[in-house]
């Protein structure tokens, strides 16, 4: 278990200004801000090669006010974002603290592209649940795998050590909670002591954590877990000795649409742009456009826990833009169908349903009839099939949302409100804007939080570096 040891000083091996745990986007960007801040930064990450569950998104980064925005006159402010994120999660996050994210999140993206050559398309070819404009930004290739290798590269020419094979255990304080070092274990079992003058946790949430997952969120403790398996809540332990406040520790971001037995995640486009979901009884369950994040536990709830995703041709189009979808389909995952009857031989569920369920599609679609789960199907948007294509999926949790509390520095706030001297947390190990269960999630509230709390967390602990 990581812990946090009180000592009043200690030796060490080696000094740096700020050591980061974890190589995450939000870990990459706040040693970037840091670095422009003139500071030592070393990054330490468990794993041998950088990824985290940045890696395992699909690396979509929302953000308002921002060039790409502008260039195709999408209308974004801070308060049609933040009214966006509060009206997903119900009012239950402070809405000073999401504004706070939101204000910087074009900043963010500005300063990646013109200070550390990073790359950003807008997706303006749809809608995901809950947004009202286009805000999704993401590296060319669309997948979270290269845009953290693209921050990697930037952080290597900003001449920031990143150590790999590097387990953080045992934090080093004085007793008015100001980390002075750490401990680091590498995998031969040698473990060495680096002194720091700031400390910033970005090693993500819990959801590795089984024991955490029972005790915080019992009704995924069963489930999929499709986040990174380092991921143990190291930073909640060191938050729990610290004294520190953790809040919303139920909140989480689940997702209904990840391919199995084959483990790869089917982008909601395709269901946001008119696909639907049957179980296999061959029947709809639930209003599919509400968000893919609380539509893990509908998927869940249906027999086997699993549901098949029906689409046509255009929506297969569609996917094939996306890498995911593109490796879903070499690995067999894609099913195609000719008729309703090899649907039903597919799914194995009675012709009759299966004939039904489609029937009702094109009725909601012209308006004849009203989805019973409220779903509002466009007529522009209906199935036109055969071929229809299928994709088996399960729901699954990709990462919690619950964690840290910080405040608008991304400090670390004790349950006594006051700061921890020199800890900061960004992205997973910090609380979300996520409210407190699955249904509050919107799309990318995960990376928002990543780079801005990130970036903030970089910017401050390296003004306070370099004062100390």
């Amino acid at each position: 278990m990581s812990k946090v040891r009180f000592e009043k000083t200690s030796k060490y091996d080696h000094k740096v200004s700020i050591a980061i745990v974890g190589a995450g986007a939000a870990g990459l960007v706040a040693a970037l801000a840091a670095k422009d801040n003139g500071v030592d930064v070393m990054v330490f990450e468990r794993d041998n090669v950088p990824s985290g569950s940045t890696a395992l998104s699909s690396g979509f980064i929302p953000a308002c006010n921002t060039r790409w925005q502008s260039a195709i006159a999408s209308i974004d402010t801070v308060d049609i974002f933040v009214d966006d994120i509060q009206r997903k999660n119900k009012n239950q996050s402070d809405r000073r603290f999401v504004r706070n994210v939101c204000s910087v999140s074009a900043d963010v993206l500005h300063w990646l592209v013109d200070k550390h050559e990073q790359e950003f398309i807008l997706l303006d070819q749809f809608l995901y649940p809950g947004h009202t404009t286009h805000r999704m930004h993401a590296h060319p290739s669309r997948t979270g795998s290269a845009l953290i290798n693209s921050l990697l590269e930037a952080v290597e020419r900003a001449g920031v050590d990143v150590v790999c094979s590097a387990q953080v255990e045992d934090l080093f304080a004085r007793e008015d909670g100001t980390i002075h070092g750490l401990s680091i274990k590498r995998p031969d079992g040698i473990v060495e002591r680096v002194g720091c003058d700031a400390v910033i946790f970005a090693c993500n949430g819990f959801g590795g954590n089984r024991i955490m997952i029972d005790e915080f969120i019992p009704e995924m403790s069963d489930s999929l877990y499709f986040g990174h398996a380092g991921n143990k809540g190291d930073s909640v332990s060191w938050a729990k000795q610290l004294g520190a406040s953790l809040v919303q520790m139920g909140s989480y971001q689940g997702h209904g649409s990840v391919a199995t037995p084959h483990g790869v995640l089917i982008t909601w486009a395709i269901i946001m742009e008119g696909g639907i979901q049957l179980n296999s009884d061959g029947v709809r369950f639930s209003n599919e456009t509400e968000g893919y994040s609380e539509q893990a536990l509908n998927v869940l709830k249906q027999p086997e826990g699993i549901a098949w995703n029906v689409f046509d041709e255009r929506l297969h189009n569609l996917g094939l833009d996306f890498e995911d979808y593109r490796r879903a389909e070499e690995a067999g995952a894609i099913r195609i169908a000719n008729s309703v009857a090899s649907i039903a031989d597919i799914i194995g569920a009675p012709v009759d349903t299966i004939k039904k369920s489609l029937e009702e599609i094109d009725n909601f679609s012209k308006g004849n009839l009203s989805c019973p789960f409220g779903r509002i199907f466009e007529d522009k948007k209906k199935l036109q099939g055969p071929p229809f294509y299928l994709v088996k999926v399960t729901g699954a949790l990709f990462h919690t949302q619950g964690g840290i509390l910080v405040d608008n520095q991304a400090r670390v706030m004790r349950s006594d409100g006051s700061k921890l001297p020199n800890v900061f947390a960004s992205g997973g190990a910090a609380v979300g804007v996520s409210g407190t269960g699955v249904d509050g999630y919107l799309s990318g509230n995960g990376l928002l939080t990543a780079v801005t709390l990130g970036y903030l967390a970089g910017c401050f602990a390296g003004e306070q570096a370099k004062k100390s």
